[in-house]
């Protein structure tokens, strides 16, 4: 049986002395596929990306999972999907997730058309950044995140007045928008540039952060024609579909929806919404190594 490798971290892989919290996600994707790729004469092995000894060889392919420690070791990680790259096909592919592995990415998309949350890009974040970020920005509140970041990793939400905390990345600045309290972020999925499915993400009460490890909770959506056609916009602003790809996004006050993420990287597919997630990602991976 062929072997596909699953690249986790030391955060993630079962066993680990240091696991996250959030990790029970990691154990749904694998859960999600394992059959469908054994059905195709595949076999899923998830391995920390680190792991110096790998022989990544022996893959057919390697798909980008549960890397969540990257941020904190940036450069090291883009070294090791080069390295990667080199000896196994990498989905997805080490240049995509070297633009996608700073937040200035969406510069790059709102130039194509994407509407943004207005956002300021602060490489220095001190006092004096902070708190001209208010008038800027024209916003009582702000959230001040990092550039390479995931989870809500070091990010701030501070109103104007309080003491701002030492943020020593470089950071991105946005209003904070009430909806995402409201309504929620919306996520949807696609698989080989195809729509698999959607989701709806809630913060618990109190709180704005909509991660499973801040009490976050999630729901399948099916979402409305022009919802889906403004995801759709903004995966087709890449040169090729992706393997894989999960667009964030948030309503504004008019009722269209904002760009938050796109997420290419390592993003979790939420296979417990998406039931086909896992044949999907099976179909998609066999043809693009020839085992269809």
């Amino acid at each position: 049986m062929k072997k596909v490798a699953y690249l986790a971290s030391r955060v993630t892989i079962p066993g680990s002395m240091i696991r996250r919290t959030d990790a029970f996600e990691h154990d749904f994707m694998m859960d999600a596929l394992r059959s469908p790729f054994r059905a195709r004469g595949l076999e899923v092995v998830d391995v920390c990306w680190d792991d110096p000894k790998v022989d990544w060889t022996q893959f057919e392919a390697a798909i980008i999972g549960t890397t969540w420690d990257y941020w904190d070791r940036l450069e090291e990680f883009l070294a090791a999907l080069d390295a990667i790259g080199k000896q196994t096909r990498l989905y997805n592919p080490a240049d995509l997730v070297r633009w996608n592995s700073r937040k200035t990415y969406l510069r790059d998309l709102e130039a194509k058309g994407a509407r943004l949350i207005p956002t300021l890009w602060l490489d220095t974040c001190g006092e004096a950044e902070a708190k001209a970020a208010f008038d800027a920005l024209g916003a009582d509140t702000v959230v001040f995140k990092r550039q390479v970041g995931a989870g809500a990793k070091d990010q701030h939400k501070l109103s104007r007045g309080e003491a701002v905390p030492q943020m020593k990345h470089p950071m991105m600045a946005q209003p904070f928008l009430p909806m995402i309290q409201k309504e929620g972020e919306l996520s949807f999925i696609f698989i080989d540039g195809e729509f698999c499915h959607a989701l709806i993400k809630r913060a618990q009460p109190g709180d704005y952060r909509i991660q499973s490890s801040y009490g976050g909770r999630e729901e399948g959506l099916h979402p409305s024609a022009d919802d889906l056609a403004a995801a759709r916009t903004i995966l087709s602003a890449l040169d090729e579909a992706p393997l894989y790809g999960r667009v964030d996004m948030l309503r504004g006050e008019d009722g269209a929806l904002l760009l938050m993420e796109l997420e290419v990287i390592e993003p979790y597919l939420y296979p417990k919404e998406g039931p086909d997630l896992g044949e999907r990602m099976a179909a998609a991976v066999a043809k693009r190594i020839g085992a269809a």
